[in-house]
């Protein structure tokens, strides 16, 4: 991974979110993720695609739901970077707000979670 790569992929507000997201919690579905961002699915699922295709994330498919979670393959350097972003968040109203949905998001039940 190329240093401009990376923070290409991580030059938008959702897509900080997102990671913020997943470097608290590890892997989350993509319904996990919208309800926890109050936005709208297509929205998450094209951010996660830039994030996917930039190698910051991967994804694994179970049943109809997918999951994300940040790359373990990343190089240290994108990693320290990841992390410095995360206590940045940690200042972020809108990344509290989140992390704060997320909980009682992860008790709902999964059924409509289809993607």
């Amino acid at each position: 991974m190329q240093p401009e790569t990376l923070m290409r992929a991580l030059a938008d507000n959702t897509r900080l979110r997102i990671v913020n997201l997943l470097l608290a919690k590890g892997e989350l579905c993509v319904c996990a993720l919208v309800s926890a961002m109050e936005m709208a699915q297509p929205k998450v699922s094209r951010h996660l695609a830039i994030l996917r295709e930039a190698g910051v994330v991967v994804d694994r498919r179970e049943g109809l739901w997918i999951h994300y979670r940040i790359h373990p393959g990343l190089p240290a350097w994108a990693t320290r970077l990841l992390e410095a972003l995360r206590e940045g968040c940690r200042k972020d109203d809108s990344c509290r707000r989140d992390l704060k949905r997320l909980p009682s998001v992860r008790l709902q039940k999964r059924k409509s979670c289809r993607t």
